[in-house]
């Protein structure tokens, strides 16, 4: 008998106890980086997301698009000014973000994940008021911070057996007010809003990293802190593990960093016993698996 076979019958004999584990959980997934690039990576990704739904797990996709974004704003000749290295979103670019991320992007995941077997509908956080914000920082323009957070319709699409795919995109306190939302931001929130089981924050790198260069695969919000306090945690690991603390203030029960790169990322943190990237929960466990 084929090696290869065996070595398959095994491995999912062995995840049985993570399937259980899983059966019935939310689990929020931030989509972003170079695999929304590359077709080979999208599709991979979504036969990832509908495996999960199809063993019982609620996965919700919430994904990002910087880069597309930036590529319609060079072809339509709009200018962006930037504060402290922060591009200002202004009535323009706010329309031409909601355009990118709630069209183009959305929907090429949403047929990914459909060209595998799966059921998904594209949302933003508009619909049904799912993400109200405030500016987050008013020389920025429209760029939002959720301040209200609406997810009925997220467990209405659960019981449906359909897979929520959702753009960064949200409403205002005013009227036909549109902000762009940073992606990791807007999964935290929704994750926030449902208790999740887990926040999947999908990048380009291996997880948070020690003074020695080495991936920390368990930590606390203290130990987060520490790390920012210390320097340890620095640039664009900053945003994302605060955005990691508040998911988990909010009652997500553990948020992993985790790189997007690696082949079946989410399948492998979810049903085996080795996990992938920095796992950030209140208190962690005393052996694994880990959860």
């Amino acid at each position: 008998m084929n090696r290869d076979w065996i070595a398959t019958a095994r491995t999912l004999s062995e995840a049985l106890p993570y399937l259980q584990r899983y059966s019935g959980a939310i689990v929020v997934v931030k989509f972003g980086g170079n695999a929304m690039g590359d077709q080979e990576a999208m599709a991979e990704f979504a036969r990832d997301i509908v495996l999960m739904r199809q063993v019982g797990v609620n996965p919700v996709v919430v994904h990002g698009g910087g880069p597309m974004i930036n590529d319609m704003l060079s072809k339509l000749g709009i200018e962006s000014e930037w504060v402290r290295g922060k591009r200002v979103t202004d009535k323009k670019t706010v329309e031409v973000v909601e355009m990118v991320l709630t069209g183009l992007v959305n929907k090429r995941i949403v047929q990914a994940i459909m060209d595998e077997g799966g059921r998904a509908v594209g949302l933003s956080g508009k619909d049904d008021d799912m993400m109200v914000c405030e500016a987050d920082d008013p020389e920025l323009g429209f760029v939002g911070k959720p301040v209200e957070m609406n997810v009925q319709v997220l467990r209405d699409l659960f019981a449906a057996g359909i897979i929520p795919v959702i753009a960064p995109v949200a409403t205002g306190m005013k009227d036909n007010e549109t902000f762009n939302v940073n992606g990791d931001t807007a999964a935290g929130a929704i994750a926030g809003a449902l208790k999740a089981d887990r926040l999947l924050l999908l990048t380009d790198v291996s997880g948070v990293k020690n003074k020695e260069g080495e991936i920390v695969t368990q930590m606390t919000p203290d130990d987060v802190r520490d790390m920012i306090a210390d320097g340890t945690i620095a640039g664009g690991m900053i945003p994302k593990t605060e955005t990691a603390l508040k998911a988990v203030e909010d009652g997500v029960r553990a948020v992993v960093i985790m790189d997007g790169r690696v082949s079946n990322a989410c399948l492998l943190e979810l049903f085996t016993e080795h996990g992938a990237g920095s796992m950030i929960r209140t208190t962690p466990p005393r052996v694994v698996p880990r959860t």
